[in-house]
């Protein structure tokens, strides 16, 4: 696979940075039952316990934790599809991200701060502080340049890489569902 070279990346980042600030739509759902394994759901459930049910965060655990365990400000990973769509070049490509969440919805800071919360479909959940950035995995997936591109400043600020989120309330997801801020 040939990876975007940076002048590709910078020049669809007006597009990424065109999302909507609110309404956006749930554009895709992705399971990882085990690591390097990923399914494509249509319907998804969303719990206190696990984040997306049959993902595999609870028990992957987390580097940010003390004893290992799967870190609670780091239940889903949420990208913004057109950043996905940018840096993975095509639709199919997505679910390699390993994010579990692909919104068509404006995920910088300033739209989205740590604590915001968002309703898609009958769930809840809420952006949390922890950074999400691209590591060895997604170097290997999209190249050295897509990751400079996500963590660049301006890549930093749109959240291009992607945000942390937790469940606040549990519910049903679908593909199609619209994604709405909540006023505090």
């Amino acid at each position: 696979m040939t990876h975007q070279p940076m002048t590709m990346l910078e020049a669809g980042i007006d597009e990424v940075a065109a999302s909507p600030a609110d309404g956006g739509v749930l554009k895709m759902i992705v399971r990882r039952p085990a690591i390097a394994e990923r399914e494509t759901l249509e319907v998804g459930e969303l719990n206190l316990i696990e984040g997306l049910v049959g993902d595999n965060w609870k028990h992957r655990g987390s580097s940010r934790t003390e004893d290992g365990s799967a870190h609670p400000e780091m239940q889903l990973n949420v990208m913004n599809s057109r950043a996905a769509n940018l840096v993975a070049s095509g639709v199919e490509r997505w679910p390699l991200t390993g994010d579990q969440l692909f919104v068509d919805l404006d995920l910088s800071h300033e739209n989205l701060p740590a604590r915001t919360r968002l309703r898609l479909g009958s769930a809840v959940i809420e952006v949390t502080p922890e950074p999400h950035t691209g590591c060895n995995k997604f170097v290997a997936r999209f190249g050295l340049d897509a990751t400079k591109f996500v963590n660049s400043e301006r890549g930093r600020q749109l959240r291009l890489r992607g945000l942390n989120a937790k469940v606040v309330q549990p519910g049903t997801v679908r593909v199609g569902d619209a994604i709405r801020k909540l006023s505090e």
